[in-house]
Protein backbone atom coordinates (compact mmCIF):
# COMPACT_ATOMS: atom_id res chain seq x y z
CA UNK A 1 0.00 0.00 0.00
CA UNK A 2 2.88 2.56 0.82
CA UNK A 3 4.39 1.80 -2.58
CA UNK A 4 1.29 3.03 -4.08
CA UNK A 5 0.65 5.52 -1.76
CA UNK A 6 3.29 8.37 -4.04
CA UNK A 7 1.17 7.72 -7.24
CA UNK A 8 -1.90 8.94 -4.80
CA UNK A 9 -0.62 11.84 -3.91
CA UNK A 10 0.96 13.31 -7.35
CA UNK A 11 -2.60 12.58 -8.88
CA UNK A 12 -4.30 14.41 -5.94
CA UNK A 13 -1.72 17.76 -6.21
CA UNK A 14 -2.03 17.83 -10.42
CA UNK A 15 -6.32 17.36 -10.40
CA UNK A 16 -6.29 19.45 -7.53
CA UNK A 17 -3.91 22.05 -8.53
CA UNK A 18 -6.74 24.62 -9.22
CA UNK A 19 -8.71 23.83 -6.34
CA UNK A 20 -6.32 23.59 -3.97
CA UNK A 21 -4.45 26.46 -2.02
CA UNK A 22 -0.92 27.12 -2.03
CA UNK A 23 -0.75 25.83 1.72
CA UNK A 24 -2.78 22.50 0.87
CA UNK A 25 -0.16 21.68 -2.26
CA UNK A 26 2.73 22.30 0.17
CA UNK A 27 1.70 20.09 2.91
CA UNK A 28 0.80 17.32 0.03
CA UNK A 29 3.94 17.65 -1.20
CA UNK A 30 5.70 17.24 1.59
CA UNK A 31 3.63 14.51 3.01
CA UNK A 32 4.35 13.01 -0.39
CA UNK A 33 8.48 13.55 -0.06
CA UNK A 34 7.76 11.47 3.50
CA UNK A 35 5.61 9.00 1.93
CA UNK A 36 7.90 8.23 -0.82
CA UNK A 37 11.05 8.20 1.11
CA UNK A 38 9.55 5.60 3.30
CA UNK A 39 8.81 3.51 0.20
CA UNK A 40 12.29 3.93 -1.31
CA UNK A 41 13.92 2.66 2.39
CA UNK A 42 13.57 -1.00 0.60
CA UNK A 43 16.66 -0.36 -1.16
CA UNK A 44 18.68 -0.55 1.56
CA UNK A 45 17.52 -4.00 2.27
CA UNK A 46 18.47 -4.85 -1.63
CA UNK A 47 21.73 -3.00 -2.35
CA UNK A 48 24.96 -1.92 -0.14
CA UNK A 49 25.13 0.99 1.75
CA UNK A 50 28.26 2.05 -0.11
CA UNK A 51 26.41 1.34 -3.57
CA UNK A 52 23.65 3.89 -2.47
CA UNK A 53 25.91 6.36 -1.49
CA UNK A 54 27.95 6.03 -4.34
CA UNK A 55 25.05 6.27 -6.97
CA UNK A 56 23.89 8.89 -4.64
CA UNK A 57 26.62 11.43 -4.91
CA UNK A 58 26.76 10.33 -8.80
CA UNK A 59 23.07 11.42 -9.05
CA UNK A 60 23.76 14.12 -7.34
CA UNK A 61 26.43 15.48 -9.68
CA UNK A 62 24.69 14.72 -12.74
CA UNK A 63 21.40 16.17 -11.26
CA UNK A 64 23.11 19.50 -10.69
CA UNK A 65 25.25 19.38 -14.16
CA UNK A 66 22.34 19.47 -16.00
CA UNK A 67 20.11 21.81 -14.44
CA UNK A 68 23.21 24.21 -14.81
CA UNK A 69 23.22 22.90 -18.18
CA UNK A 70 19.04 23.69 -18.42
CA UNK A 71 19.13 26.76 -16.49
CA UNK A 72 22.12 28.99 -18.79
CA UNK A 73 22.07 27.09 -22.15
CA UNK A 74 20.44 29.64 -24.65
CA UNK A 75 19.46 26.33 -26.80
CA UNK A 76 15.70 25.59 -26.84
CA UNK A 77 15.32 22.34 -25.24
CA UNK A 78 11.19 22.65 -26.03
CA UNK A 79 11.20 20.42 -28.87
CA UNK A 80 12.91 17.89 -26.56
CA UNK A 81 10.12 17.38 -23.84
CA UNK A 82 7.37 15.46 -26.48
CA UNK A 83 9.97 13.16 -27.06
CA UNK A 84 11.15 13.02 -23.26
CA UNK A 85 7.49 11.66 -22.14
CA UNK A 86 6.83 9.42 -25.01
CA UNK A 87 9.92 7.99 -24.39
CA UNK A 88 8.81 7.79 -20.53
CA UNK A 89 5.53 6.26 -21.32
CA UNK A 90 7.77 3.73 -23.17
CA UNK A 91 9.53 2.89 -20.30
CA UNK A 92 7.01 2.51 -18.17
CA UNK A 93 5.14 0.20 -20.36
CA UNK A 94 8.57 -1.79 -21.07
CA UNK A 95 8.47 -1.80 -17.02
CA UNK A 96 5.16 -3.76 -16.86
CA UNK A 97 6.35 -5.91 -19.69
CA UNK A 98 9.47 -6.96 -17.80
CA UNK A 99 7.55 -7.75 -14.48
CA UNK A 100 6.14 -10.61 -16.90
CA UNK A 101 9.26 -11.74 -18.84
CA UNK A 102 11.66 -10.95 -16.12
CA UNK A 103 14.65 -10.82 -18.65
CA UNK A 104 17.71 -8.77 -17.41
CA UNK A 105 18.68 -8.08 -20.57
CA UNK A 106 15.24 -6.01 -20.90
CA UNK A 107 15.79 -4.57 -17.24
CA UNK A 108 19.46 -3.31 -18.13
CA UNK A 109 18.08 -1.38 -21.23
CA UNK A 110 15.35 0.30 -19.41
CA UNK A 111 17.47 1.41 -16.77
CA UNK A 112 19.83 2.60 -19.29
CA UNK A 113 17.29 4.39 -21.70
CA UNK A 114 15.64 5.95 -17.70
CA UNK A 115 18.75 7.36 -16.72
CA UNK A 116 19.02 9.10 -20.50
CA UNK A 117 15.19 10.05 -20.20
CA UNK A 118 15.30 11.48 -17.08
CA UNK A 119 18.80 13.14 -17.83
CA UNK A 120 17.34 15.22 -20.57
CA UNK A 121 13.85 15.53 -18.14
CA UNK A 122 16.21 17.72 -15.42
CA UNK A 123 17.81 19.84 -18.17
CA UNK A 124 14.38 20.37 -20.20
CA UNK A 125 12.55 21.19 -16.45
CA UNK A 126 14.87 23.07 -15.28
CA UNK A 127 14.89 25.37 -18.48
CA UNK A 128 10.74 25.01 -18.71
CA UNK A 129 10.51 26.27 -14.17
CA UNK A 130 12.81 29.11 -15.64
CA UNK A 131 10.96 30.53 -18.18
CA UNK A 132 7.43 29.33 -16.22
CA UNK A 133 8.70 31.73 -13.29
CA UNK A 134 10.06 34.69 -15.44
CA UNK A 135 6.07 34.59 -17.05
CA UNK A 136 4.54 34.35 -13.75
CA UNK A 137 6.16 36.48 -11.25
CA UNK A 138 3.72 39.02 -9.70
CA UNK A 139 0.74 36.30 -10.16
CA UNK A 140 -0.82 34.86 -7.17
CA UNK A 141 -0.29 31.13 -9.19
CA UNK A 142 3.78 31.37 -8.88
CA UNK A 143 3.60 29.78 -5.51
CA UNK A 144 1.66 26.43 -7.03
CA UNK A 145 4.06 26.39 -9.51
CA UNK A 146 7.40 26.24 -6.82
CA UNK A 147 5.50 23.44 -5.78
CA UNK A 148 5.18 21.85 -9.08
CA UNK A 149 8.14 23.00 -9.92
CA UNK A 150 9.92 21.03 -6.84
CA UNK A 151 7.65 17.90 -7.25
CA UNK A 152 9.07 18.12 -10.95
CA UNK A 153 12.82 18.00 -10.05
CA UNK A 154 12.40 15.44 -7.05
CA UNK A 155 10.80 13.32 -9.42
CA UNK A 156 14.01 13.54 -11.98
CA UNK A 157 16.47 13.36 -9.42
CA UNK A 158 14.75 9.98 -7.19
CA UNK A 159 14.30 8.25 -10.94
CA UNK A 160 17.60 8.94 -12.40
CA UNK A 161 18.59 7.84 -8.97
CA UNK A 162 16.68 4.76 -9.06
CA UNK A 163 18.12 3.65 -12.65
CA UNK A 164 21.40 4.18 -12.32
CA UNK A 165 21.10 2.20 -8.68
CA UNK A 166 19.50 -0.77 -11.01
CA UNK A 167 23.16 -1.08 -13.06
CA UNK A 168 25.37 0.65 -10.84
CA UNK A 169 24.55 -0.80 -7.52
CA UNK A 170 25.67 -3.67 -5.59
CA UNK A 171 23.22 -6.17 -4.20
CA UNK A 172 23.35 -7.30 -0.78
Amino acid sequence: MVALAPLGFILAINFGLNKMSKGTLNVLFWSFAVVFGISMSTIFLTYTGESIALTFFATAGAFAGLSLFGYTTKKDLSGFGSFLIMGLIGIIIATVLNFFLQSGTLAFVISVLGVLIFAGLTAYDTQRLKQQYAYLRGTEYIGKAVILGALSLYLDFVNMFMFLLQFLGSRE
